[in-house]
């Protein structure tokens, strides 16, 4: 049980990286730093998406329109820390007691 526990954790700190590393790569993209004619920064870019773009979409439903503002990386990213701390806070103490 403590090695799923972890397991768990590391996954959500995981995904929280390729958040940021999405949020990273969109906005070099549309700075014109990267280029996605690039095969390989369009092979990021399109992983990136392909991980993030099911949850972004579930979030953006809720949200109201804020024109060229996503904040949906920022609420995924609360998100994930929230679940990190109420693992934390209340499930360590039941699985390590």
């Amino acid at each position: 049980m403590i090695a799923i526990y972890f397991l768990v954790l590391q996954l959500l700190k995981l995904y929280s990286y390729v958040v940021i590393a999405n949020v990273i790569i969109s906005w070099l993209i549309a700075f014109n730093i990267l280029n996605t004619s690039n095969r390989f920064v369009y092979s990021i870019l399109e992983f990136t998406y392909k991980l993030t773009d099911p949850i972004y979409n579930k979030i953006r439903r809720f949200l109201p329109n804020l024109g060229a503002f996503d904040i949906s990386p920022i609420i995924l990213l609360v998100l994930i820390w929230f679940i990190e701390m109420c693992m934390k806070l209340y499930l360590a103490p039941i699985i390590f007691n």
